[in-house]
């Protein structure tokens, strides 16, 4: 047996509200939605991966999400053009890898990062 995918479902009584931040800022493709669930990713083959931390590096608290992505300032932009608010960072870390860390529209804290 082989683990094929793992999803991550975020709970919340407005599904639309992930439109403008998973769609609008980081580009991803709406490829499911039925009203109680709206699924979004890429077509892009992605590693299967989870986490299990006490922290989330550099005394950060862990975050429930963390999303790579190829252009961090280009993402930084976006989130910065929308108003919200940096949690963390931008900061480049001794682990190789440039992040940030931003609340969704549902409360979850989301380690935008790029590897260096």
């Amino acid at each position: 047996m082989k683990v094929k995918r793992i999803v991550a479902n975020i709970a919340t009584p407005d599904v639309a509200k992930a439109t403008a931040f998973y769609q609008d800022i980081l580009g991803l493709d709406l490829l499911m939605d039925h009203g109680w669930i709206a699924t979004y990713g890429s077509d892009a083959k992605m590693s299967v991966q989870i986490s299990i931390a006490s922290e989330g590096g550099s005394g950060t608290p862990v975050p429930d999400l963390s999303i790579e992505v190829d252009d961090l300032e280009a993402a930084l932009m976006l989130v910065e053009k929308a108003g919200i608010k940096l949690e963390y960072g931008p900061a480049d870390e001794p682990w190789g890898v440039r992040r940030f860390y931003v609340r969704d529209p549902f409360d979850k804290l989301v380690n935008i990062l790029q590897h260096l």
